[in-house]
Parts: C-alpha cells; structure tokens; sequence
C-alpha cells in the first residue's frame, strides 16, 4: 500500500504565482527549480514516489523538500547554512594570488 505524505501543500494565489514563474526561469539556479517543481507538484496531489518519478530524483529529496516547505513556506526552500571549515578563496579568486604569494 503506497504510503501519503502527511505535509500536504496548500498555495495562495501569490505563492502559487511565485513558484511557477521560479519554475519556469531558464537562468535560475537548477537546485531553486527543481525545488519549486517539486511543491507546485505536490501541491496538484501528487504523492513523492510520484514526483521522483516525474524529476528523476530520489524519494528521499522530494520528501526533504515538501517537509520544509511545509514548515517554513519559501524560506525553507532556501538552502541553510552547513557545518564544516569556512572556504578559504573568495569566489572572485582574489585570495587564490594572495596564498600562492603572487
């Protein structure tokens, strides 16, 4: 028997909008898509299995990506902070010349 998600996804008009103009930009990052693929989806009744199938990508993501929704609304599909040690090099490689001594 297929198990259903307790977080069931209602949207606003707005959040509705928001998501689907998200979903549909070409030059967003492809993890913000995918994630707002994954709420419009689950909130048309679709369950994970669904909509792993749907996107290619493991149950266990979409189910990660519906609970935060669920939780936090848009700011949970933002992604949070991770442990670990700090990037040494800025991203525009400024630091890279200073460690190297040129």
């Amino acid at each position: 028997m297929p198990q259903t998600s307790p977080y069931e996804i209602e949207l606003s008009d707005a959040e509705r909008e928001k998501l689907e103009s998200l979903a549909r930009k070409y030059t967003a990052p492809y993890q913000e898509v995918v994630r707002a693929k994954i709420v419009l989806l689950a909130s048309e009744g679709y369950s994970n299995c669904e909509i792993a199938g749907r996107l290619d990508l493991p149950r266990q993501i979409v189910s990660k990506w519906r609970q935060r929704y669920f939780q936090e609304r848009a700011d949970g599909l933002a992604d949070q902070e991770r442990s670990g040690r700090p990037p040494t090099f800025s991203p525009s490689g400024e630091g890279a010349n200073q460690s190297l001594g040129l």
